[in-house]
């Protein structure tokens, strides 16, 4: 770590645009839409590039034998990492996504839940709502609810029965129940938070939910019912968080100049940072 700034301990620098972080394996695990890499990184702030693709990678997630998802965005698929490294198709979601799929959560089962923008916001398109989709293990696309105002950042609850979406452009969270077939129900509005735009997420022993805020360069920490308890500013725009640490208590942000690429592609000017929280993550909640 090679300083701190505002409570901030910065763990590593040099990224264009991290996104997706995920704690796997004992490592800190995020994507790099503008390296076009999937990297990860230890406890002494080395980075290993685990993945390098030729496309924009985002979100991330792992089968139950432990193959590598992740999001291609442009195409709109899901690639899959075989046992000795090859890169191959594991889900089209050309069907079902109307802009560039983004981040994805993954069920122990093995069931991955993937959002899409709904509409080409880097190319300034007029606003539509999306589609999230369900990636079944076998590689099986289905439309799972519709309406909602760019599905991001994403959890499923420690005991497997909720999915939590975040609706950057809707600031609110909504829930699902998970049913035995890992289909989606029940709908409903999981929290309000206004003046907000929630991106990457993740949830503690508490079912609390941290999320990056898009809007403002903070994280805010939310409870189901749209109770705020927590928002900690951020050196930088932030666009995703993580709990992890071996512990579980350390929450990591990846920050970034700004969402455009026109603003931050090859500019390695992103950074990840760390900080403890009081409360740690649920070691079954996903992510």
């Amino acid at each position: 770590m090679s300083e701190a700034t505002h409570g901030w301990d910065l763990i590593l620098d040099g990224i264009d645009f991290g996104e997706g972080p995920r704690w796997h394996l004992g490592r800190l695990w995020f994507s790099d839409f503008h390296q076009g890499t999937v990297s990860s990184v230890g406890h002494d702030g080395t980075r290993r590039v685990e993945v390098a693709w030729d496309g924009r990678p985002s979100g991330l997630g792992w089968l139950p034998d432990g193959r590598l998802l992740f999001v291609s965005m442009l195409d709109q698929r899901v690639m899959r990492v075989e046992a000795d490294g090859s890169i191959v198709e594991h889900a089209d979601l050309v069907g079902i996504a109307t802009g560039p799929c983004n981040d994805m959560v993954v069920g122990r089962l093995g069931n991955a839940y993937v959002g899409n923008f709904g509409f080409d916001f880097e190319g300034g398109g007029r606003f539509a709502t999306a589609t999230l989709a369900i990636v079944w293990a076998d590689g099986t696309v289905t439309a799972a609810a519709d309406g909602l105002a760019f599905p991001n950042g994403s959890v499923i609850t420690a005991d497997g029965s909720t999915l939590i979406v975040g609706e950057t452009m809707g600031a609110r969270y909504t829930a699902f129940t998970i049913t035995a077939d890992r289909g989606l129900t029940d709908r409903r509005v999981w929290a309000e938070v206004p003046g907000t735009a929630p991106d990457g997420c993740t949830i503690d022993a508490e079912q609390a939910v941290w999320f990056s805020d898009a809007l403002g360069a903070q994280v805010v920490r939310v409870r189901e019912g749209g109770e705020v308890t927590d928002r900690i500013a951020t050196p930088d725009n932030t666009y995703a968080c993580m709990l992890g640490g071996p512990d579980g208590d350390t929450l990591f942000a990846l920050t970034a100049a700004d969402a455009h690429p026109d603003v931050v592609a090859g500019t390695a000017t992103g950074a990840l940072w760390s900080r403890r929280v009081a409360v740690p993550r649920h070691p079954d909640s996903r992510p």
